[in-house]
Formats: structure tokens, C-alpha cells, sequence
């Protein structure tokens, strides 16, 4: 019972994240209709910062807090730590927070929890270390406010569609942040400009180019959401693609395999009847 319903969640969740590609390319590529990425784009920033923060507890550091500015930029204030990991766990993690989502959201059948978990670990983040920003403490409880209620009240498959958009959404976003921090990089290579690409120039590979970093960690999160959707989106129709001949072939492996198993259980049951 359990296998049929997840094969059914697996087949809806591949049409509901093709569904969520095609939604959040036509709201990229519209102008009319550019003010419904601004509140994703604050959420990534919330992400980012909660990345840099999430990296220093993880090193042995301390996450002391973070802010959000309506422009979009953001800053984490940490303690100790490890700053090789920490600095670039801002975009990084977003794109890897993008692509985990969107591959849970599509393989497991359990999308209010997932939307549930997600919630609360929101609005866990926002009052323990936003509290200093109200922007933050904004983004952070109108988002979590949102998948708690979808989580009670939407049908799975609403909740599947919403859950993808925001994993395409903030992992796009921290993708397209890169580019923009390497082309503003690019403008002002003569001079000093505050970014994590500048900062791990200075900090851990003093002399290299912060552009050099902008670009690979831009690489980085590309290879990320290439493989979320791949295991979560490609490998399942793959799957489902595979010729006949090669799914009878395997039903006759299993088949003997099957066979082989009981005759020498047969085997061994004869011989110690026998004896």
C-alpha cells in the first residue's frame, strides 16, 4: 500500500515541479509582474545569513545574530568559528538549502510535514537571531507563518507546487547574486568592495582575485541545483522511460534469483530430513 502511494506522490511531484519550473520562469521573465520576487528575494538573504551563522555553530563558533535591509543585502554577526567555511556558506548554503529542499519535496510523500519542519525551524531562526533586525524578524515569521498554515490546511499536491517554487526560487536567486557580485566585482576591480568573495580573498587566499571566488563559487551552486533536480526530477523519468525489454529483463533476473533461492532452501531442508 505504502509503495503504491509513494510511486503515485513520485509520479504527481515530477508534474508539480514542471509545473513550478514553467510558474517561476514566466514570473522571472515578466516586468509586470517583478514585485513577487521581492519577497523571495529577502528571504534569501534571510538564508544566506542564516547560512554564515549555521556554519560558525557548526565549526565550534557562535551565531551571535543577522539582519536584513530591504535592499536586499544582509550581514551575520558570528563568533569564533571557522572563516574558510563560514565565508561561503552564505551563497552556498542557499543554493544547497534550495536544492535539498526541492529534492525532499519530491521524494518523500510528506510535503505538510516537510512544510511543517521547515516552519518551524523559520521561525526558530528568526527569533533567536533576528531579533535585532525587524526586517528579519519580518521575513522570517510571514514565511514561517505561511508553510505552518499551508502545512494544516493546503491538499498535498498545492503544498508540493508552493514548496518547489520556493526551492526554484531561492536557489535561482543565490545563483543570480553571484553573477551580479562577480559583474559589480568586475566594475570595481580597482578598489575595495564589501562581499564574502572580498572578504575570503583577504582572509584565507590573500593576493587572489575576489572575483576569482565570485565565479567558482557561482560553478559551485550550479553543480548543487544540477544535481537536486537531477535525483529529485530526471533520474525518476529516466526511470520511467526505460524500455520494456529492459524492465522484462529485470522482472527475469529477479524472477530467478527468486527460483535459485528456493531450490537451495529445498536443498538444505532435504539433506536434514534425510539425516
Amino acid at each position: 500500500m505504502f509503495w503504491a502511494d509513494w510511486q503515485l506522490y513520485r509520479r504527481q511531484a515530477v508534474w508539480m515541479s514542471m509545473l513550478a519550473m514553467i510558474l517561476v520562469a514566466v514570473v522571472w521573465n515578466m516586468p509586470t509582474l517583478q514585485f513577487l520576487l521581492y519577497p523571495f528575494r529577502l528571504f534569501v538573504t534571510f538564508v544566506h545569513e542564516a547560512g554564515h551563522g549555521l556554519a560558525a555553530i557548526a565549526t565550534g563558533g557562535e551565531f551571535l545574530a543577522f539582519e536584513v535591509a530591504a535592499n536586499g543585502a544582509g550581514i551575520a554577526t558570528t563568533r569564533g568559528g571557522t572563516r574558510a567555511v563560514i565565508i561561503p556558506a552564505g551563497y552556498l548554503g542557499a543554493s544547497m538549502f534550495g536544492a535539498l529542499l526541492f529534492y525532499l519535496t519530491n521524494t518523500i510523500p510528506f510535503p505538510r510535514l516537510i512544510a511543517l519542519a521547515l516552519g518551524g525551524a523559520i521561525a526558530l531562526l528568526a527569533i533567536l537571531y533576528g531579533r535585532t533586525s525587524f526586517l528579519a524578524w519580518q521575513v522570517g515569521l510571514a514565511f514561517s507563518s505561511a508553510l505552518i498554515v499551508i502545512s494544516w490546511f493546503g491538499r498535498r499536491l498545492w503544498t508540493v507546487l508552493l514548496l518547489n517554487v520556493l526551492a526554484l526560487m531561492t536557489g535561482l536567486n543565490a545563483v543570480l547574486d553571484l553573477k551580479t557580485l562577480a559583474h559589480i566585482l568586475m566594475q570595481r576591480s580597482q578598489g575595495y568592495h564589501l562581499s564574502d568573495a572580498s572578504a575570503f580573498a583577504q582572509e584565507i587566499f590573500p593576493g587572489t582575485p575576489a572575483i576569482m571566488w565570485a565565479w567558482i563559487w557561482a560553478v559551485v551552486s550550479v553543480l548543487i541545483l544540477s544535481v537536486g533536480v537531477y535525483f529529485s526530477l530526471l533520474n525518476p523519468l529516466l526511470s520511467q522511460s526505460l524500455p520494456a525489454s529492459h524492465i522484462l529483463r529485470r522482472q527475469q533476473i529477479y524472477i530467478e534469483d527468486h527460483q535459485a533461492v528456493n531450490e537451495h532452501g529445498s536443498q538444505i531442508s532435504g539433506k536434514r530430513h534425510s539425516e
